[in-house]
C-alpha cells in the first residue's frame, strides 16, 4: 500500500531526525547496555568473591581449631590477598590475632590487627582491632602509641571500651588521677549489661586509694 502525503512527510521528518541524532541516540544506548551488563558483572563477581572467602574463611576457623598456626598464617594472607574488601577478611584479621597471640607471637599478632585498624570497612572491626592492638602495645610499654589508638572522641560505641583500655595504660604509666578519670567515663559509656563494667569497677577500686 502506497503511503499518503502525510505519511510520507512524517517519514522524511524521522529520516532527518535519525540523521541529525542517530549516532547520538546509538552511542547513548550501547553507554546504558553497557553500564547494565558492568553493573550485573560486578553483582556476580562480588558474589563469587564472597562464596570463595566464606570457603577460605571456613578452612581459617578449621586450622585455629586445630591450633595449626602454620596453616593459620598461610590461609589468613590468602584472605587478606584475595578477598580483603570482604567482610570476611577483617573477621579472619582478629582471628589471626588471636591465633597468634595465643601461641606467644606478639610481633605477629600486631600484624593483622594493624592491618584491620587500617582497612577494615566496618568501624565495629576497626574498633576492636584498636582495643587489641593498643593492649599488645601496652605490653610492650609503648604507651604513647597505644594512647594514639585510643581517641576520647569519635569512637562512638565503642567509647567504653577505648576508655577502659585508655585507664590500663595511664595505670602503667604512673598517671592515676587521670587512670580514675578514664575508667569512670568507661562505666559512664559501657552499656549496663556490659560484662565489662565490673573488671572496669573492680580496676577504679583498686587505685581509689593511690596517690595521683
Amino acid at each position: 500500500m502506497a503511503y499518503d502525503l502525510e505519511e510520507q512527510e512524517q517519514i522524511a521528518t524521522l529520516r532527518a531526525f535519525w540523521n541529525k541524532y542517530g549516532n547520538f541516540i546509538l552511542t547513548v544506548v550501547t553507554v546504558v547496555l553497557l553500564a547494565v551488563a558492568a553493573y550485573r558483572g560486578w553483582g556476580w563477581y562480588q558474589a563469587r568473591q564472597a562464596a570463595q572467602a566464606s570457603v577460605a574463611y571456613g578452612e581459617l576457623v578449621a586450622a585455629f581449631e586445630r591450633k595449626d598456626v602454620s596453616k593459620v598464617r598461610e590461609t589468613a594472607g590468602t584472605i587478606f590477598e584475595r578477598y580483603g574488601s570482604t567482610t570476611y577478611g577483617q573477621m579472619a584479621a582478629l582471628l589471626a590475632a588471636k591465633v597468634y597471640y595465643d601461641s606467644g607471637d606478639l610481633k605477629a599478632a600486631k600484624a593483622p590487627l594493624q592491618w584491620a585498624v587500617d582497612k577494615a570497612r566496618d568501624q565495629e572491626f576497626r574498633s576492636v582491632a584498636r582495643v587489641r592492638l593498643a593492649g599488645l602495645l601496652l605490653d610492650e610499654k609503648a604507651y604513647d602509641e597505644a594512647l594514639a589508638l585510643l581517641p576520647a572522641d569519635g569512637a562512638g560505641p565503642y567509647a567504653g571500651e577505648f576508655a577502659d583500655r585508655r585507664g590500663d595504660v595511664l595505670v602503667a604509666q604512673g598517671k592515676v588521677a587521670e587512670a580514675r578519670a578514664a575508667y569512670r567515663l568507661a562505666l559512664e559509656k559501657l552499656d549496663a549489661r556490659s560484662p565489662l563494667r565490673r573488671l572496669v569497677q573492680i580496676k577504679l577500686d583498686g587505685i581509689a586509694g593511690e596517690p595521683s
